[in-house]
């Protein structure tokens, strides 16, 4: 009996080592505070961001495609976590060619509301639109690349042959610092005072508010940049401007009733009942001249509808709507190197945008209708977090490769068949992309219509091809973490400063 109690002592040694493998498999340690980060940009529920952490190994980026891929995570909201204080401030041109919009940080939000720090970001914004030479904000922002091309060139010019190598490596960097400088903000003389630079405003404006501040970005977009501009007969475009104006009947009769003669003649043919009631809507030059302002319909096709809408101004916009969209297509093709730059800013200074539109002419770049609708075209922008390009063929490659792989990775998708699996997916990207492009969304100022067809009924009054070109938009703190603050110390702190 001894000897056979002795097999059954291994058996449980050999159940020790199986737990073994458990022990090194075990989960990773996910804290708190990670789930919390991954919760703000994702928007997924607590259990489920834990999940994708332990699954990821802590990683957040792998975390977020994960839960993704399951469906999980609605958006990438990075924005929610990632907000410190300060403004957004702008600065576009009086003659709208140049536009600038910038970002300043300050420690707290009393300090951004005040007059001195407001001052302060709408002077910066006009010093970089006064400074076409800037690229960078300090001249350490110059890549070690770009350095080290620019000394090349340095070494090798005429002036330093013969020298001797350590004379050269000194000129050679006086003149680099000097270029560099000229280049960066920081460097440049202050509008409001030349015998100051920016750094040394900066510093002062430190001093006075008791707060560190820095500039952090900006961005400028210069009217036509990178477009070939035609030359145009300068006579030949006023007269072509006012031609479209000219409400004088004498100015163009002979024509037009020409072209209505043929329809005349076949619509009572065809509809003899019609004709009868048309007699009796009398429609006065006014009304003409009033709907051609907003449609910019030649006069007899403006008369025809309003006949056919007994007078009713906006029955005939309607009717005319199909005519007017023609004619903005048409217009497609033509040049565009004029227009204006627009800027929005939102009123608690945390978003800022500038836009480019393009126009055929300056006539119509002045014109109440075009400034109006760039205006909006900004706000738009400014409206739609999700808007990274003008329309969905410009949708980055890379965005459309890693969502694709997303979405054909995506659970509910498994056990379908690949023709149909892919037939959903572009279904999907494809709300995605228009969710991703400006010309798709619903434009903020009547939902009922897409910011594209906004556009051609724009071009359709205006007579000229309009092109929303590109933007450029800031979001406050985007990339930063933004620390946890006692809002009662925060209170105190700044009653400190003013406290006699």
């Amino acid at each position: 009996p001894v000897a056979e109690a002795a097999p059954p002592a291994p058996a449980p040694a050999a159940e020790a080592v199986a737990p073994a493998p458990a022990a090194e498999a075990a989960p990773f340690k996910v804290d708190a505070k990670m789930v919390k980060d991954l919760r703000a940009r994702s928007g997924a529920a607590m259990l489920d961001c834990k999940n994708a952490l332990t699954e990821a190994v802590g990683d957040i980026e792998a975390a977020m495609t994960w839960l993704r891929k399951r469906g999980i995570a609605k958006a990438d909201k990075k924005i929610g976590n990632v907000a410190v204080e300060g403004a957004v401030a702008s600065y576009v041109h009086f003659n709208s060619k140049l536009g600038v919009i910038c970002e300043v940080n300050s420690e707290t939000d009393f300090v951004a509301q005040n007059d001195i720090f407001k001052e302060f970001t709408s002077d910066l914004a006009m010093q970089i639109a006064a400074n076409p030479s800037i690229v960078y904000i300090s001249s350490a922002e110059v890549s070690d690349e770009e350095k080290a091309k620019a000394k090349v060139v340095e070494m090798a010019k005429e002036d330093l042959e013969g020298k001797p190598d350590n004379v050269k490596e000194k000129i050679v960097e006086g003149r680099l610092k000097k270029q560099f400088e000229e280049v960066a903000l920081m460097g440049q003389k202050w509008l409001k005072d030349e015998e100051k630079t920016v750094e040394e405003i900066l510093k002062e404006r430190i001093a006075k508010l008791g707060e560190n501040l820095v500039i952090r970005r900006f961005a400028r977009l210069t009217l036509g940049e990178g477009l070939e501009k035609r030359d145009t007969d300068f006579a030949g475009g006023v007269e072509k401007e006012l031609e479209k104006y000219r409400s004088d009947p004498a100015a163009a009769p002979a024509e037009e009733p020409k072209a209505e003669a043929p329809k005349a003649e076949e619509k009572p043919k065809e509809e003899p009942k019609a004709e009868s009631d048309k007699p009796a809507v009398v429609i006065s030059a006014l009304e003409v001249k009033e709907l051609r302002a907003r449609c910019g319909a030649g006069i007899a096709d403006t008369k025809k509808a309003l006949v056919e809408s007994g007078g009713d101004m906006e029955k005939a916009m309607e009717w005319l709507k199909k005519k007017g969209m023609a004619k903005a297509d048409k217009k497609a093709g033509n040049v565009s190197a004029e227009g204006a730059i627009a800027t929005y800013v939102h009123f608690n200074n945390k978003i800022g945008v500038l836009v480019e539109v393009n126009s055929e002419t300056d006539f119509v770049a002045i014109n109440a209708i075009f400034k109006e609708f760039a205006s909006d075209v900004a706000m738009q922008i400014a409206a739609n977090p999700t808007v990274v390009c003008i329309s969905t063929s410009e949708v980055p490659v890379d965005a459309i490769a890693k969502e694709r792989e997303i979405e054909m990775a995506k659970e509910d998708l498994e056990g379908k068949p690949d023709a149909v699996k892919a037939k959903i997916v572009e279904g999907r990207l494809k709300k995605k992309y228009e969710e991703m492009a400006l010309l798709t969304q619903k434009w903020i100022k009547d939902e009922d219509k897409t910011v594209e067809q906004v556009l051609k009924e724009t071009i359709a009054k205006l007579g000229e091809n309009i092109i929303i070109r590109r933007f450029s938009r800031i979001n406050l703190g985007e990339g930063l973490a933004k620390k946890e603050a006692d809002f009662a110390a925060g209170v105190e702190k700044e009653l400190e400063k003013y406290r006699a």
